[in-house]
């Protein structure tokens, strides 16, 4: 085949629109490198460490009326002298309200303490009824293991990809695409990041839920991609790469858009009922997890392919080169 095809031939010898991929490099190269950089950014409009991680006390209160959450925080921060967190809700169980109200502090609140912190709401809503439910202390070393060991599945799970990538992917060099793969998941979680921390969301177990979650699912249209542009090599033979990847991509790219948007079309529905039922925390799983899967579908079809073309490239592999396997005799 001849390198020098045009959108017009592809077109016809893969009866597919093909789109160009690759003549938007440059383009692409610098949206994800702006949205990394707002991403990290975002960590200086403070973002904060969960309690369970932490350590601290939590208290939980039943009440009727309104109590505002701000204001309990700022009495209770002037109280207590460390960081509160006040969340209101209603119970699942039943119809009744409840706040809970979390102290950051490496050796929990003393009993005394707690009373105080029972009177000052008491005071501030003399009328809410309030009455203590539940009151905990957790341990922040052991939010900190269980941090640690998240930390730790998430690094070996990335050296796995990049081994189980570089051996299925051999054909079309497989440790530079491996590596392209990794790097493409790095900047879908550290984006990620920037959308829990732009949100307001609090660095907890949801957080690191989504991260493990998106190990997976973010490869998965990356792996996709590849698995496309092996079977193309041969039909690709001396077509530019650029054009064995613009056609791959296209071809790939109804299948991805298409799991992409129903996945993120049913965190979109978990939002919204959560935030009608008030069940807040689910939140912090749902939004970000949509985030995640947006920015890991833009980089499995935009970012990670036209980063392999450079690689490619930078090595000398401006066109295909497909060598047939030959059966054993």
């Amino acid at each position: 085949m001849s390198s020098n095809y045009n959108n017009e031939t592809l077109n016809k010898t893969f009866d597919t629109k093909v789109r160009d991929f690759c003549g938007k490099t440059k383009l692409f190269f610098i949206i994800t490198i702006s949205l990394v950089v707002i991403s990290i950014l975002s960590t200086f409009t403070g973002v904060d460490i969960a309690l369970e991680f932490k350590g601290g006390t939590i208290i939980t209160y039943s009440y009727e009326g309104d109590i505002v959450e701000a204001d309990v925080e700022k009495e209770l921060t002037a109280l207590v002298g460390s960081g509160v967190r006040a969340q209101t809700g209603e119970s699942l169980s039943n119809d009744t309200k409840t706040m809970t109200v979390s102290f950051t502090s490496n050796e929990g609140l003393t009993a005394k303490l707690q009373a105080e912190v029972t009177d000052t709401i008491q005071g501030m809503y003399p009328d809410a009824n309030l009455e203590v439910l539940d009151s905990n202390d957790v341990d922040a070393r052991s939010g900190g293991e269980f941090f640690t060991k998240c930390i730790v599945a998430a690094v070996f799970a990335a050296v796995v990809l990049i081994l189980y990538i570089a051996f299925r992917f051999r054909m079309i060099s497989g440790w530079s695409s491996g590596i392209c793969a990794i790097i493409g998941l790095i900047t879908t979680l550290i984006i990620t990041y920037g959308g829990v921390a732009l949100c307001g969301f609090d660095i907890d177990s949801n957080f690191m839920a989504v991260i493990l979650t998106l190990l997976g699912y973010s490869v998965n249209d990356t792996i996709v991609i590849y698995d496309r542009i092996r079977e193309n090599q041969e039909k690709c033979n001396g077509m530019k790469i650029e054009d064995l990847v613009n056609v791959s991509n296209s071809q790939s790219l109804r299948r991805t858009l298409r799991t992409s948007i129903t996945t993120v079309s049913a965190m979109i529905a978990v939002s919204v009922v959560a935030g009608i039922m008030g069940v807040t925390s689910i939140l912090s799983f749902s939004i970000p997890m949509g985030i995640g899967i947006v920015a890991g579908t833009y980089n499995a079809i935009c970012f990670v392919p036209t980063l392999w073309v450079m690689w490619q490239k930078k090595r000398g592999n401006d066109v295909v080169h497909y060598t047939k396997k030959k059966k054993n005799s």
